[in-house]
């Protein structure tokens, strides 16, 4: 009889969460929701997500809340989501470096692949290739030429290792099959103004960090990585196009929430990210950018999840072949 009792009472209690959760879904949401950023305020994925949380907050009716997290190349902000009660109001934006920090750490917090949900696929940003303005080489040709016959004193800018311009600084690096000096800073601003400055050389990074500064002729732009030109800078060449075969790094950003998120409010936040990326103010502002937003197909969880899977296995034999680990 006991027996009896306590099986009745754990089917009552399981009951109860259940609908407990069904309920939480279909009112989701309920209140503010935080969307972590991994990375420092005012640099290209910070933009990217302060536009799309803007959006996204005028569809769900509350508001999504941006919290920078910077540190260990993204790994903390993410570590902290996935540590997170899967209910929803803690969120996660980040880029590439989600399926890098896979292979450049070794010990991580979390699973890569299982500690999260997926919800979908934001934008996938071109980089540049630039240097400071008065750099010698006068196209990706000559610049290729002269690192190599300079390699010893040619210092390459990053934002830090597991930043989007420290993993298009390798990719360059192994594409040109020569070494270089690398200078990581504490975000994209300090690499930035030090490249503006002429205390660094050269630096590979985000249309969305760099299109100002090209159009304003202060940094001195060789190539974008995208397929084809920009529109926003159509006189700049592809980097196959000057030289480079099969050089293409494009920086997407996906929205993921902690492993465990019922998948009622996953839905209702990709419904919502796909709204978000058809709204005029951020397409246009993404395209001052030099990017445009995921189209409605990619902005799914199951996009996510294969892009996730896919960069993973794209980029570990570049980073192992380089050898730079952040532990």
């Amino acid at each position: 009889m006991k027996i009896l009792k306590a099986m009745l009472g754990m089917t009552a209690a399981v009951a109860v969460s259940l609908l407990a959760t069904g309920a939480s879904a279909q009112t989701y949401p309920e209140r503010t929701i935080t969307m972590v950023v991994p990375f420092s305020a005012g640099g290209p994925t910070d933009t990217v997500a302060r536009l799309v949380a803007e959006s996204m907050s005028k569809d769900l009716g509350q508001q999504i809340v941006v919290e920078n997290v910077g540190g260990a190349g993204g790994t903390l902000g993410a570590g902290r989501v996935a540590a997170a009660n899967p209910d929803g109001y803690t969120i996660l934006l980040h880029h590439i470096g989600m399926a890098t920090s896979a292979t450049l750490y070794r010990k991580l917090a979390y699973d890569t692949l299982g500690s999260f949900e997926y919800v979908g696929l934001v934008t996938e940003v071109p980089m540049t290739i630039v240097a400071r303005k008065d750099f010698e080489p006068t196209d990706l040709k000559s610049l290729i030429e002269y690192v190599k016959a300079n390699k010893d004193s040619v210092t390459v800018a990053n934002a830090g290792i597991g930043a989007a311009s420290h993993l298009c600084g390798m990719m360059l690096m192994s594409a040109i099959q020569t070494p270089l000096t690398t200078v990581p800073y504490k975000g994209t601003g300090p690499a930035m103004t030090d490249l503006l400055g002429g205390q660094v050389d050269v630096m590979c990074d985000q249309t969305t960090n760099t299109t100002k500064q090209i159009k304003g002729g202060t940094i001195k732009a060789y190539a974008v990585t995208s397929p084809k030109r920009l529109d926003i800078m159509k006189d700049i060449p592809t980097a196959v196009e000057a030289g480079l075969p099969g050089f293409e790094v494009g920086i997407w950003h996906g929205v993921y929430t902690p492993k465990g998120t019922p998948a009622e409010i996953n839905d209702r936040l990709s419904k919502s990210l796909q709204v978000a990326l058809k709204d005029q103010n951020v397409a246009a502002r993404f395209a001052e950018l030099g990017t445009t937003p995921s189209p409605e197909a990619d902005a799914t969880p199951a996009a996510l999840k294969a892009k996730l899977e896919s960069e993973i296995a794209r980029w570990k034999p570049v980073i192992d072949a380089a050898g730079e680990y952040a532990d």
